[in-house]
């Protein structure tokens, strides 16, 4: 569940008690979020090259939630903090091999961070972020005068104010570029599409789409804009500038819209891109709301990268390819169980009732059938990375590899798991429920998410299993 589509329903509703009284015009802004590109050439991006990965792998997916998803996922990374493995270059801790993360809605303030500041800058996000209240960075005030915004503008803040907020208590006006110098990890920021109905991600391939200068966008922008509550904000917008630049829909995302067999997510999202490109007047800017509409566990874009099926090992690198040996991937699901007490009563829920169980059952619906769709996608990529490894002619090993020493060919494996409420136990499973999605959380309630981050990762069996199976080293901190 995302931010505003649990604390902040009613203002969906409250838009529709005004239907029938006029506005004048709001003084809200629409200025898009991005600039233009000259060159697709010039077009930064993460260095993605043949030292990026090592022979382990750790990618994390943060899912919505407002403030709980920020301090549920912040819990398991200081839980992953603590934990050291054997790597080719030594004893590593676990967030240090961190080489993918994404995050949506509240979840995509932890993995900017992150990405950001890595785990130098663990201690400075609670101080920082956790402990604020983030909601003096936008007004959510149920007035006459904010119903009639949502009827007039579509929203009730502009990106004027929470992409400050954020850049002057948080990022400190950091853009993509900053990220790209980092070199790692990889940082997928999903919002939606609501036009096309689809993540809108913000990564390289698509801003040279749009012929657009991803470098330039601040952190800021793209963590309001997968925050943006309906209702609460007005859609965020990214200008298309055209094919000026050089730009085009990636050969394989072409390929995957001509095939009517393709998985659909892939075709929906090929669909958007070719729109953007084909129609660039009509389609002049891409409207952006809240993430978690579309992919609330933040896992469309390893997916979608994953369906480029130009060679078996793809989206990495033949040099990774051969090099990897195990691919941990956790999905860190803050979502709320079912609440209310009208299951015990003959009388049918209210209206505001019942907004928030159809959103919620669309969000909940797609979201885990989504995650079953990624658990298949990446056996169906362990076992083509297998396969294609020992097709390999030993000089192409040394090719790739620079040695035959300890070569394996089926020496490879994916791993996947959800981390969970359930995973803190039942206790801790029904305060967690009782967490409003804000994104403001009192003292003591920041402490038990925060704790029960850490003690689900503890307590993940996916995550157990995986360190089981690695040359470890003891957990570096005792546990408090």
């Amino acid at each position: 569940m995302t931010m505003g589509l649990g604390g902040f329903k009613r203002w969906a509703l409250a838009g529709a008690t005004a239907l029938a009284l006029s506005a004048c015009s709001g003084d809200l802004t629409h200025a898009p979020l991005n600039e233009p590109i000259t060159r697709v050439a010039d077009q930064r991006s993460w260095p993605l090259g043949p030292d990026q990965f090592g022979e382990t792998v750790v990618g994390v997916a943060f899912s919505g939630g407002g403030m709980r998803a920020s301090a549920f996922s912040y819990g398991v990374l200081n839980e992953l903090d603590r934990h050291e493995i054997v790597a080719e270059n030594g004893r590593q801790r676990m967030t240090d091999m961190i080489d993918l993360i994404s995050g949506v809605s509240g979840g995509s303030v932890t993995a900017a961070y992150f990405g950001l500041k890595g785990r130098e800058g663990l201690p400075t996000f609670r101080s920082r972020f956790l402990e604020r209240n983030a909601e003096q960075g936008f007004d959510a005030d149920v007035s006459l005068a904010n119903v009639l915004r949502i009827v007039h503008d579509g929203g009730v803040n502009d990106r004027s104010k929470f992409p400050r907020w954020l850049d002057e208590n948080l990022f400190d006006g950091a853009t993509y570029a900053d990220l790209f110098a980092r070199k790692r990890p990889l940082v997928w920021i999903a919002a939606s599409d609501i036009y096309n109905r689809v993540p809108f991600v913000f990564e390289p391939i698509t801003f040279s789409t749009l012929c657009s200068d991803l470098s330039k966008v601040r952190l800021s922008e793209a963590v309001a804009a997968s925050a943006a509550v309906p209702g609460l904000f007005v859609p965020m917008n990214v200008e298309n500038f055209g094919g000026a630049c050089g730009g085009h829909v990636p050969a394989w995302l072409q390929r995957g819209l001509a095939d009517k067999t393709a998985p659909a997510t892939l075709r929906a999202s090929a669909a958007a891109m070719t729109r953007y490109r084909q129609d660039p007047e009509h389609f002049h800017y891409v409207k952006l709301l809240d993430g978690g509409l579309t992919d609330n566990f933040g896992i469309h874009s390893l997916a979608v990268a994953r369906t480029n099926r130009d060679r078996p090992y793809m989206p990495m690198t033949a040099e990774q390819a051969v090099r990897v040996k195990r691919f941990l991937f956790l999905v860190v699901d803050a979502g709320r169980g079912p609440a209310g007490e009208w299951p015990s009563k003959l009388a049918s829920p209210t209206g505001m009732e019942l907004a928030g169980i159809v959103t919620d059952v669309a969000i909940d619906s797609g979201v885990y059938k989504g995650y079953d769709y990624f658990t298949t996608i990446m056996r169906d990529w362990e076992s083509d990375i297998r396969r294609w490894r020992c097709s390999l002619p030993n000089h192409e090993v040394v090719a790739l590899r620079g040695t035959l020493n300890g070569w394996k060919c089926d020496d490879v494996a994916f791993t996947v798991g959800r981390v969970s409420f359930d995973d803190a136990g039942p206790e801790l499973r029904r305060e967690l429920d009782k967490v409003p999605t804000r994104f403001q959380l009192d003292p003591a309630t920041l402490d038990t998410v925060i704790g029960a981050g850490e003690t689900a990762l503890h307590n993940n069996a996916t995550f157990r299993a995986f360190m089981r199976n690695r040359p470890l080293l003891a957990a570096s901190q005792t546990r408090r």
